[in-house]
């Protein structure tokens, strides 16, 4: 082969070579505090599911897809104490969900929308092993929102909710947008802009469940996460979710209404 075609293809082949190997090479940082936990997914209660459209269970969380929004409607896991380990993982590119048989919609529809990629369950929360944390960036488990709200309040109310995982040994979280009358849509899929965001914990690890819910307006104005904290009834009522679909009707009725802010030191 003519040399002056040689040089060409080897910085091709290099350069496709380093990209793959940026792309798929096993990121775990030296050190890495790894957490050796059964797959919680698995053993996630399926009493406290809500209702669902297209139901996908990863190992560490379950979400239920909305095609017609390009995004789920809710993400359900749990969060065990032992599981809130700091272990600084690189971030990997999003991904389409390989198990969302309608196709997830893609990570393109949010460049130059305005809006961040912002995780239903957070990063953060499954840094105790490197396969649970390349989940979180499934684009099922992103939506739209505002950088001031997705770095701000929402971002403080994941911490929260760490912090009450390793104070209670550990809650079940569940986590969305609201659908129902959006502010816009993104991208030539339309994923659509909520215009609030909920998170529901649970503590199930004590005699009796202990509830604290919120319903957040996807604002930038929006500050503090306990000025909106909320029953379930009401966040059923914004979304169309029936929560905790799978307990007895009286337990529900109970839960949907318990606002426990005592129990997690909520003034």
């Amino acid at each position: 082969m003519n040399r002056k075609y040689i040089y060409p293809i080897l910085i091709v082949v290099v350069t496709v070579a380093l990209y793959y190997a940026e792309r798929y090479v096993d990121r775990n940082p030296i050190g890495s505090k790894e957490v050796s936990i059964e797959k919680a997914s698995a053993n996630f209660s399926n009493a406290i599911l809500p209702s669902g459209d297209q139901i996908v269970q990863h190992d560490y969380y379950t979400l239920s897809y909305n095609e017609t929004h390009e995004q789920a409607e809710w993400v359900a896991y749990e969060l065990r104490k032992a599981q809130v380990v700091d272990n600084n993982y690189d971030r990997p590119y999003f991904e389409q969900d390989p198990k969302v048989k309608s196709k997830s919609a893609h990570w393109r529809n949010y460049k130059n929308s305005g809006y961040d990629r912002g995780h239903l369950v957070a990063a953060a929360d499954m840094e105790f092993n490197y396969d649970a944390f390349k989940d979180t960036f499934y684009t099922s488990n992103i939506s739209p929102q505002l950088h001031e709200f997705n770095s701000g309040v929402w971002n403080y109310l994941e911490q929260r909710v760490r912090r009450w995982a390793e104070e209670n040994d550990g809650v079940f979280v569940i986590a969305g947008g609201v659908l129902k009358d959006p502010m816009d849509a993104i991208g030539s899929e339309q994923v659509t802009v909520p215009k609030a965001f909920y998170k529901i914990v649970v503590d199930t690890y004590r005699d009796d469940y202990r509830v604290i819910a919120f319903l957040i307006p996807h604002s930038e104005d929006a500050r503090r996460y306990s000025d909106f904290i909320v029953s379930v009834d009401e966040i059923e009522a914004a979304t169309g979710i029936d929560f905790f679909a799978g307990l007895p009707e009286a337990t529900q009725q109970q839960l949907e209404q318990r606002i426990d802010r005592l129990y997690y030191n909520i003034d």
